[in-house]
């Protein structure tokens, strides 16, 4: 006993040793609050521990628990539109410590926008770390110079122009996922999102990567299960503060188990940009060459051109929109076929419109002005990602204070250092942005009320300088995939509490599936 008890105390003195700088700067920090954060309250803190003693930890248990304290701390002091409490606490903004760390929640466009919109405050806290060992220092997790190096780089790669080229792409594997539907016709409920998964990866492989996977036909389905793993470890992790303890982690299993999905899939994206780099040099001394070029074609161009992306920076891109890319959509798919379920005079009026576009039982491949006259459905689209945001958080470790003018007089100083997290969904629940917030309702996105409506109250893609740059892809895809779908199905959605409760992990999902009937179109 006497040796156990002195290795744990010899690897805490280590631990305090090595981090010593660390530890120093969090307690600057923790100051910091305890001085400029009087007026912002959350749940309640233990030592050392924070609330992670209270924290469900099943993640079902944790949606209704953040829920209640999101309606306490973000907006049940304030009622009716006002913006303070008597005792001039304060709206919009949640003090949460996890472990002794302290993390501010802002859920009001007033508290975001001065987060988002600096040019200055774009590093990403100490809780993407987990994340970074898996698709490395990519656009989604590099900060400062290596960030707008990266971000200028790659932000020709997305434009308009070139998305419209993976159009064609997207249109076949939308075909294949409406086909895959066929043996649910007219039966009983089923989780439809795997298939949504499956589709969205096919798409993101051939035009990240240039490779069919043929995912819908039930190959490589391993990426798709080793991505959700390593998302399932890395929420853990970010949850639970003794994670961080690397004999812990490893302990409990999760850590094994996350290296060896983060070796599978970054070993099959090492495999690829090996085969695509062999295949190029082939085209260019052929003289041959492709029409349509892949992501990862144009950052090897970029490569051979400039010489300023390595192997495992162009592996780090890759990846990065490899599990944005198809974990995102799938999502944003998923949500809107879960809601027009529930809504059938929205689906009645999304119908009429892909009659008026395509003419009613039409199988042909849609085109691109088809697409642009969808105007329903991509209101459909947004309001769903309104009511469910595909990335349910978004955090910054702040480079520099940053003063919240707060509409109750109050100046709220965020202390440098501290990390702050944007929930895209408690934004777009503002009852003084959206007339009935908890309500799905495509007229949200009316042009008047989108002029009417602060623009920091939805932000599903981000905002300021690092929003999303995949956004129109991702619009475009969601649009063409859903097109497809309606046109040959009506969707019921199952009415039970567990089919409209998702989990809010790295990118949010269903927490049992998206529990769909469907039958086609008479």
């Amino acid at each position: 006993m006497i040796i156990v008890v002195s290795i744990i105390v010899g690897y805490l003195i280590y631990l305090i040793v090595v981090n010593l700088k660390p530890i120093l700067e969090l307690w600057r920090i923790n100051r910091k609050c305890a001085t400029n954060l009087k007026m912002v309250c959350g749940p309640p803190a233990l030592p050392l521990i924070g609330s992670a003693h209270l924290f469900k930890w099943h993640p079902y248990d944790f949606t209704f628990q953040m829920e209640q304290w999101a309606q306490k701390y973000l907006f049940g002091r304030a009622k009716h539109g006002e913006i303070a409490a008597p005792n001039g606490e304060v709206d919009g903004i949640m003090l949460l410590w996890i472990g002794p760390v302290p993390m501010v929640l802002l859920g009001t466009a007033e508290c975001i926008r001065p987060v988002l919109e600096s040019n200055t405050n774009i590093s990403k806290p100490s809780q993407y770390d987990k994340m970074s060992e898996w698709i490395g220092t990519g656009l989604l997790t590099s900060t400062h110079e290596k960030w707008f190096h990266r971000r200028k780089m790659l932000t020709p790669t997305f434009h308009f122009s070139i998305i419209q080229d993976y159009f064609p792409i997207f249109a076949r594997h939308a075909e294949v996922l409406v086909e895959s539907m066929e043996k649910h016709v007219g039966g009983d409920y089923f989780d439809g999102f795997p298939y949504f998964k499956r589709c969205t990866l096919d798409i993101i492989c051939e035009t990240a990567m240039g490779i069919q996977v043929n995912a819908q036909l039930g190959e490589n389905n391993d990426y798709v299960h080793a991505v959700k793993r390593i998302s399932e470890a890395i929420w853990n992790h970010m949850r639970f503060p003794w994670f961080w303890f690397k004999p812990i982690w490893y302990l409990s299993g999760l850590g094994f188990e996350f290296n060896r999905n983060v070796k599978l899939t970054n070993d099959f994206t090492r495999k690829v940009i090996q085969e695509r780099k062999e295949m190029l040099n082939e085209e260019s001394e052929s003289g041959g060459g492709k029409k349509r070029k892949a992501f990862l074609d144009l950052l090897l161009t970029i490569q051979k051109e400039t010489g300023t992306l390595s192997d495992e920076d162009i592996r780090e891109e890759v990846d990065t929109f490899m599990f944005e890319g198809h974990d995102t959509t799938a999502s944003g798919i998923g949500f809107t076929i879960l809601w027009l379920g529930y809504n059938p005079e929205c689906q009645k009026k999304l119908h009429k419109e892909l009659d008026d576009v395509f003419d009613f039982g039409s199988d042909r491949s849609p085109t691109m002005e088809d697409i642009k006259k969808c105007t329903y459905l991509e209101k459909c689209i947004k309001e769903s990602l309104r009511m469910f945001p595909s990335v349910p958080l978004i955090a910054r470790r702040l480079s520099e204070d940053v003063t919240i003018d707060h509409p109750s007089g109050q100046k709220i100083v965020l202390p440098e250092g501290l990390s702050a997290c944007v929930s895209p969904i408690a934004a777009a629940r503002d009852p003084r942005a959206y007339l009935d917030p908890d309500t799905f309702n495509p007229d949200n996105f009316d042009i008047d009320a989108i002029a009417g409506r602060d623009p920091y109250a939805y932000i599903p893609f981000s905002a300021g300088p690092r929003n999303c740059i995949g956004q129109k892809f991702a619009i475009l895809e969601e649009k063409t995939v859903l097109s497809w779908f309606f046109r040959k199905y009506e969707v019921e959605s199952l009415q039970t509490e567990e089919n409209l409760r998702p989990l809010p992990e790295l990118i949010l999902r269903p927490y049992n599936g998206i529990n769909i009937k469907v039958k086609r179109r008479e």
